[in-house]
Formats: structure tokens, C-alpha cells, sequence
């Protein structure tokens, strides 16, 4: 157990202040609350808030000690709005808003917009910063980039020797954490809210909700139980514990770690002065009394109470560690040289809680119906928790918020993020990767830890052919080949200056070449998988009410669906095969994995007549892809392949080799001929060895997820989580005729009826880059301002540089903002494909003409005959 000291209150006084300025707490727990938040920080509080100001009155916060007594005490009150994610970027704006709002109506949080400076040591931070700066004052942040003597000029006692510039975040802004707490808890006591202190929450109790879930009933406290109809987990460090006191258990993946700020007597710093962060060092810092208040995010952190939090954990601080925050004060002395000469008062070091991917967790748990979950701030509480109280009190009050939050999305997550041992490992990383360089990625994994955790049966023999392993939700995936690579984890293979052109474009090029001309084989296997039968058409009905495409279809067809929400938009995206009467395959992305299971289980039929099950591990999915594949494929089976015996979208049980009663749908996922192959896993190394073996008169190669995005981009083809989420639509995204409005009654009908009638507000556009050299321009990535006419009209989604197109190829949505109104006028595709329309894609300050089009492009067709000649001409 690591010792704990208790901290003088003189000195939370001196931090955070103490006032309780006319806050109470009501100390009788009443029989029933419509909603029950645990935990009284800066979250908790902000939800209390934001509920009563939905007209919630009867609504109940439970504190285990005093409010502020975790985390929120000792917190340094910066409040970032320039963040990692989008979603996270926009909880922070709404944050700094509502606080400076709080402070002007009368309520000293002791508010101060100071502005804040983001150094850049490196070309490739300057270059990050350049790319987000559009896309950041699109979203309303005001920002600038500014040059090493600009920063100097903001902030006089830093050294800018060995700097290549900065960003300016205009709206950045320090609160007192304790008095916005306060001020919260007291303008919801206002409204209705109760507090309760000094209450633990011992259980969550539920109750069936037939056939397969269960809902929050009630919670059982220290001081007695009280029935609810939500209960909301914003407990930080403790919120895996509470998770666990619910039967069935709720997975809140978040580990405390070690989190130390310095704070030093008066140097005499202004107030006025901004908040400094150098990035490359590690390290934060404000104005504080004249001092220096210096904190960061150390590159291999020190996780905390891995046996469990001390029952009197309250207001609690950690022993001192110099050592451990050497590196970090090293950092802050080379920045500000002043700070080397300053006394310091102390170095406060307490536990703050951290996620496995560094974004923050929110929404519904899968396990239980009404378990909603805000935590795992990641050390930005304050920042975050004014837009996190705001749209968790959308979600439970209106069923949704007003901006997409997959990002952050509780459904992210598999059991696996939830291990106590897996948490401890990989939180050492998490805290470091705050201020770490973002490279584009596309599936690769930022972490060392937990690898090799969820592999397919042909990882060893992809390992041993060169692949580059990404982890997508702790799935190993290749992403590509590369026979000369020594390490098979991403990491290692990041070369830095790779904004432009990666040192994988060859790899990855040969590979597309083989799926286009030839064949190649995709190992897919992480992809979710979901067996949905009933003894009767129950099955079929089901599927029916959450798809909008007709799944009554004949056995052996495989129909492409989506499942939507009630304004319409995808809640899923799926594949469907009828593999019998009543049994359906379900293939959806392997990010879906909990989010798709948790739509189903909300919509089983409460007689329990359909039953579901993740089949995922039981099958390994091989892609042949190309055009030689049905040749190949049939050497080894004596399944007739020609298109009039296997069509495309069908799918058949076929032998491979000595393999029986393998899935083949004719279909890659990419726009090219070919089969994916289920094969039950203890088949697996036998079909892909005899494809390997068989494959190498036909020139056969493997590829990896690299090839296959652009193979999807170049084709046009929309990907969930992407491109498209929960707030977009069909009609929005061009799947329109998957739609079958004949077919019945279905989830999203009557929002897709009404938007069929009245017409879209955004469109899904396809762009190809002008004028742009591969070689010295900088590569969209993703996330990047669009512009028709010279202004701003939408932004990027997934890009990838088209190899049979020899051009960029970007995937986004566009709108037109009425300049007058503000508001989104609806487009016709005019807007898109008028002669008088130009469009450009601006990458890091940088605008390059785009042609745009709603339609793929016609690329040309090749057959198996054309790539052997080639093949045989190389030989």
C-alpha cells in the first residue's frame, strides 16, 4: 500500500480556496430520486447543474466525503479548448463559455481569460499546428500561429532559442476548480438538486428488463437506499469501483496514476500572463500569486492503488517524488530560466484518473440500461466538465446530444480495457500521450502495452511474412507488408516528418496492385460477427424493424443495411447473409463490437423468441480479393464459381482444400472481385496455407488494411465511424437506394421519409486533389477545411492517394451556411457538381483546387489475364 498524507487544510486553502459561500448539503437521503449522480467534483456537479436546467428537479447527488475532496481540490484550473479530438475540443469551448458566463453574472469563480501559448520545439509540432488552426477557428475557437519572437512578446521569460514558433488560443482561461464547483452546486440547489455528503454508494441494484437486460432499480447507500431511474458513475478514480459494486458488473476502464504540480513563491508574474505549454517538453504552467503553478504529463507515469483507493481517501495527497518529477522540472527550468531561481513552496502530488486511449468515457453503459458513465478525465477535468455535464444531460434527458460523441462513447471499449493488470500497464503510457505528437495513424496503435492480446489464428504466419501490425479495440491487424522490417509494432516503424509522403507508400502500393490486377489475401478476422436465430420468422421480423433494407431476401443472399436511429442516423452498418430461414450472419466493423450488441440487446423482442451471440473468435475471415481470385480459389474447391453459378452478393458453404463447410460470400469489402472466407478458426492455418501454396502460380501476395482503405476510398465507399456515424444519414451520404421505404415499419423511417421530402443539409463528397506534388506537399489526413467559392463549406473525412487515379483522394461532407441566419441552407447537387463550382482542400495553411463529385469515379477494369502477362513479364 503506498502511504497517503493528509494535507493541511492551510494549504488547500492556499491552493483552491475554501468559502462554502452559502452552499449546504441536505443530509437526509430521501426513498426516490429520477436521477442519482455519484461524485461531487467539477463533473458531477456540472451534470447536477445542467440537469436542473433541463427542468430535472428530482435529482439527487451522493458525495462519499465533501465536494472537491478527490481530485477537484488540487486541480490547476487551466481550461484548454484546443484538445486532441474534435467532440473534446467542443466540451471544452462550451466550458470556457459557461464559465465565463458564471463569473460575469455575479458568481466569482475567480475567472480570468488569459489566452494561452502552445509551443512548437519541432517543425512537425509547427506543422501540426498549422493543419489545426483552421479547422479549430471553424468550430469558433480563435486561434493564430505565431513565431518564436511572438511568443516571446506574449510571455517575456520564456526562451525561444530552440523553438520554431507557437500557437495562440485566444479563448483559453483559468478558474478556481473548488469555487466552480461551489458556484454550481449552489445555482442547482437553487433549482431543486439535492446534495448529499458523506454517503458512500455501496450497490447499484437492478432489476430484468426481458429477455436480456436489465435496468438500474436502485442504489444502497451508506445512509440508507434510495430508488431511482438513472444512476450517473462520475466518481474519477473510484468510478471502476462503483462499476463493480452493480450486478451485473459495469466496466469503467480508468486507473489512477501519480499527477504532481510545483508551485512557487512570487516571481513576480503578472496575472495577465497566458498559459504556457511546451508540448515537446512535457510540461504546463500559469500565473499563481505572482509564482509559477507548473504541472505535465511525464512520458512513463506512475500508476497508483492498483489494491484498491484507502476507504479514507479524502482530500488526500501523495508523498513527494523529485525523482520521478525531475524530468518534468528540468523541462519547466530550460523553458522559463527564471524558474530556476524561484523558491518552491511545494510540490503537491495527488492521483488523477486516466483511460486506456487518453480520451475521456461517456455515455450509457452496455451492461445495464439507465447507467450512464462520465469519467476518466485524463487530468482535464475543469476543462471538460462544463460540455460533459451539458450533453450527458442531453443523453439522459433527450435520448441524444447535439454533437456526435462516438469519440468519446462508452462503446469504444471491449472487457479486455477493463482488467485491473491491463489498466495498471498501459496508464503508464496514457498520461505521456497528452502531449505527444499525433502522427496520422489509420489503425495503428499508439501503446506498446497490451499487444498481442487479440490475434487471429494466422498471426504468427502474417508475422513471419513482414507484417506491420496496427490493434484496433486490442485486435492485432496488418497494415502492411514489409519483408525487411525487424519489429512487427508500428511504433517502431514511425518515421518523424511523415505529414507527407510515408515510407510505406511502395508497400502499400504493390499490395493495391495485386487486389486490383491479381489477387492478394486480407486477413479480416477482427472484423464483429453476430449469429441472430429463432426457432420461428421472429428473426426476420427483428431484423426487419432495425434495418432499413429489406432483409427478407432469399438464403444465400447478403444484403448491405444500415441500422438507424430515430432522426435517421446510422446506428450501424452492417452485412447480412440469411444463412437459413431463420438464422442470420451479421458483419459489422470491429469497432462495433459492443456498440452493435447493445443496439440489439435494446430491441430483442421481450419474449425472448430471438436469441444473438458474438461469434467473432469463432471465426477466422480470409479476403481474397482481386480478380484471379475465383480462379485460384476454384483449384481448390469443387464449388462452381463462375458469376452465374456463385453471383456477387451471395454466399455459399463451400470445401477448401480438406477443409469443410467454410462461408464464402462473393464479396471484399473493397469494389473488387473476390471472397471472404469464414472459416471456423481450427481450419484457418490449413486455408491459408493451401492459398499461399496454390496462390503462387497466380502470383498471390498478402495486404494489409492500408490497401484496403484506399481501395474503399478511391471506390467511394463510406466506412462507419469515419465517415459515417450516428448523425449521418443515407440520403446525407448517398445510400439512399439501400433504403426500402416499401418494406414496412422500421427504426428511422419517418425521420428518413420526412428528410426524403425536405431534402438534405450536407452531402457526402468525393474529392480529388489538383495541383498537388506527392513529393513536397504536405498529405491530407483527414479532418481538413474544405472551401467552395473561396469560402468555408464543410471538412474531410478519410483520404487516401489513389493509385489507379494517381491523385489525393479525399472523403467529406460539405453544407452551405446561410452568412445572414447562420444557419444550414438545404443543398441540391448543384452545389456540388455546377461548372461554377470550386472547390479547394486547405492542408496546413495550404489550399489545393479539388475536383468534388457526389459518383465514384470509373476506374478501369482488369482482368485475370491482363495481370498474368504482367506477372510473367516480370518474371
Amino acid at each position: 500500500m503506498i502511504p497517503i498524507l493528509k494535507c493541511p487544510r492551510n494549504v488547500v486553502r492556499s491552493l483552491n480556496g475554501i468559502s462554502r459561500n452559502g452552499m449546504s448539503t441536505n443530509q437526509t437521503l430521501p426513498s426516490h430520486a429520477r436521477v442519482v449522480i455519484c461524485g461531487g467534483g467539477v463533473v458531477g456537479t456540472s451534470l447536477l447543474y445542467h440537469l436542473v436546467h433541463k427542468g430535472i428537479k428530482d435529482v439527487v447527488l451522493l458525495e462519499r466525503g465533501k465536494l472537491t475532496c478527490g481530485t477537484t481540490w488540487l486541480a490547476a484550473g487551466c481550461v484548454g479548448v484546443f484538445r486532441n479530438t474534435r467532440t473534446e475540443s467542443l466540451l471544452s469551448r462550451y466550458s470556457a463559455t459557461l464559465y465565463e458566463k458564471l463569473q460575469t453574472s455575479g458568481h466569482d469563480i475567480e475567472f480570468r481569460k488569459c489566452g494561452s501559448i502552445n509551443l512548437a520545439k519541432t517543425a512537425d509540432r509547427l506543422h501540426t499546428f498549422q493543419r489545426s488552426e483552421t479547422p479549430n477557428s471553424t468550430r469558433g475557437i480563435e486561434c493564430a500561429i505565431l513565431s518564436p519572437e511572438d511568443c516571446k512578446k506574449k510571455f517575456p521569460l520564456i526562451a525561444v532559442s530552440d523553438i520554431f514558433g507557437g500557437l495562440w488560443i485566444q479563448d483559453d482561461c483559468i478558474v478556481n476548480p473548488r469555487r466552480v464547483v461551489e458556484v454550481l452546486a449552489e445555482q442547482a440547489q437553487k433549482g431543486g438538486g439535492r446534495i448529499i455528503e458523506e454517503c458512500i454508494v455501496e450497490e447499484v441494484t437492478t432489476e430484468p428488463v426481458p429477455p436480456a437486460r436489465c435496468k438500474v432499480k436502485s442504489v444502497k447507500t451508506s445512509m440508507g437506499q434510495i430508488s431511482c431511474d438513472v444512476f450517473v458513475n462520475c466518481s474519477g478514480q473510484w468510478a471502476r469501483e462503483v462499476g463493480k459494486r452493480t450486478k451485473p458488473l459495469v466496466r469503467v476502464p480508468v486507473h489512477p496514476c501519480e499527477h504532481s504540480v510545483i508551485i512557487t513563491e512570487s516571481i513576480g508574474l503578472a496575472p495577465s500572463l497566458p498559459i504556457l505549454r511546451d508540448y515537446d517538453g512535457s510540461i504546463y504552467l500559469r500565473e499563481w500569486k505572482g509564482g509559477i503553478l507548473a504541472g505535465g504529463f511525464e512520458p512513463l507515469a506512475k500508476p497508483v492503488y492498483f489494491s484498491g483507493i484507502p476507504a479514507d481517501f479524502k482530500f488526500t495527497r501523495l508523498p513527494e517524488d523529485w525523482d520521478h518529477f525531475q524530468i518534468l522540472l528540468k523541462n519547466l527550468i530550460h523553458r522559463v530560466p527564471k524558474a530556476g531561481d524561484a523558491v518552491a513552496v511545494e510540490l503537491i502530488n495527488a492521483p488523477e484518473a486516466f483511460t486506456p486511449d487518453a480520451k475521456i468515457m461517456l455515455g450509457e453503459a452496455s451492461e445495464v440500461k439507465n447507467y450512464f458513465i462520465a469519467a476518466g478525465m485524463n487530468g482535464s477535468g475543469v476543462s471538460l466538465a462544463g460540455g460533459v455535464g451539458k450533453v450527458v444531460a442531453e443523453w439522459i434527458v433527450d435520448g441524444k446530444s447535439e454533437i456526435n460523441l462516438w469519440q468519446v462513447d462508452m462503446r469504444r471499449f471491449v472487457g479486455l480495457h477493463s482488467n485491473r493488470h491491463f489498466l495498471r500497464d498501459r496508464v503508464r503510457e496514457t498520461v505521456g500521450k497528452q502531449f505527444t505528437l499525433k502522427y496520422p495513424n489509420y489503425g495503428m496503435s499508439a501503446y506498446t502495452t497490451g499487444r498481442k492480446l487479440r490475434t487471429s489464428c494466422l498471426h504468427t504466419r502474417l508475422e513471419s511474412a513482414g507484417a506491420v501490425f496496427g490493434e484496433q479495440l486490442g485486435f492485432e491487424r496488418a497494415l502492411w507488408f514489409d519483408p525487411n522490417s525487424k519489429d512487427t509494432f508500428v511504433e517502431d516503424n514511425v518515421i518523424y516528418g511523415s505529414f507527407g509522403k510515408p515510407f510505406w507508400f511502395n508497400l502499400v502500393k504493390d499490395e493495391y496492385t495485386s487486389c486490383r490486377q491479381g489477387v492478394a489475401v486480407i486477413d479480416m478476422s477482427s472484423f464483429t460477427k453476430i449469429d441472430i436465430k429463432s426457432g420461428g420468422d421472429e428473426a426476420l421480423k427483428f431484423l426487419q424493424r432495425l434495418c432499413s433494407n429489406d432483409i427478407d431476401r432469399p438464403v444465400g443472399e447478403v444484403i448491405h443495411t444500415g441500422m438507424h436511429n430515430a432522426i435517421g442516423g446510422y446506428e450501424n452498418d452492417c452485412s447480412i447473409v440469411r444463412v437459413e430461414e431463420n438464422h442470420f450472419l451479421m458483419i459489422c466493423p470491429t469497432s462495433q463490437q459492443t456498440r452493435c450488441k447493445m443496439w440489439l440487446k435494446q430491441h430483442l423482442p421481450p419474449d425472448g423468441s430471438v436469441l444473438f451471440s458474438d461469434v467473432t473468435s469463432l471465426f477466422t475471415a480470409i479476403n481474397v480479393v482481386g480478380p484471379h481470385a475465383p480462379q485460384l480459389l476454384q483449384e481448390m474447391t469443387e464449388t462452381p464459381l463462375a458469376k452465374t453459378d456463385f453471383p456477387s452478393m451471395t454466399c455459399q458453404s463451400v470445401n477448401i482444400g480438406y477443409a469443410s463447410e467454410i462461408l464464402a460470400m462473393r464479396l471484399t469489402h473493397t469494389g473488387e472481385d473476390g471472397f471472404v472466407l469464414y472459416c471456423p478458426s481450427e481450419y484457418a492455418l490449413h486455408v491459408y496455407d493451401k492459398l499461399m501454396s496454390v496462390g503462387r502460380n497466380y502470383g498471390i501476395r498478402n495486404a494489409g488494411y492500408y490497401a484496403m482503405r484506399t481501395l474503399r476510398i478511391e471506390k467511394f465507399f463510406a466506412f462507419w465511424g469515419q465517415d459515417i456515424d450516428s448523425m449521418a444519414t443515407p440520403f446525407e451520404c448517398g445510400r439512399d437506394y439501400r433504403v426500402k421505404f416499401d418494406k414496412g415499419d422500421f427504426i428511422g423511417k419517418e425521420a428518413l421519409l420526412k428528410q426524403k421530402e425536405v431534402g438534405v443539409q450536407r452531402r457526402f463528397v468525393q474529392f480529388q486533389l489538383e495541383n498537388h506534388d506527392i513529393e513536397r506537399d504536405p498529405w491530407p489526413w483527414g479532418g481538413e477545411s474544405v472551401y467552395r467559392n473561396g469560402k468555408y463549406c464543410g471538412h474531410t473525412t478519410s483520404t487516401a492517394y489513389g493509385f489507379t487515379l494517381e491523385k489525393h483522394v479525399c472523403l467529406g461532407y460539405v453544407f452551405d451556411i446561410d452568412q445572414s441566419t447562420k444557419k444550414l441552407n438545404y443543398l441540391n447537387p448543384d452545389f456540388v457538381m455546377s461548372k461554377n463550382a470550386s472547390f479547394e482542400i486547405e492542408i496546413a495553411q495550404r489550399r489545393f483546387p479539388a475536383k468534388a463529385s457526389l459518383y465514384p469515379p470509373r476506374l478501369p477494369t482488369f482482368t485475370a489475364e491482363d495481370f498474368m502477362q504482367q506477372f510473367k513479364g516480370s518474371a
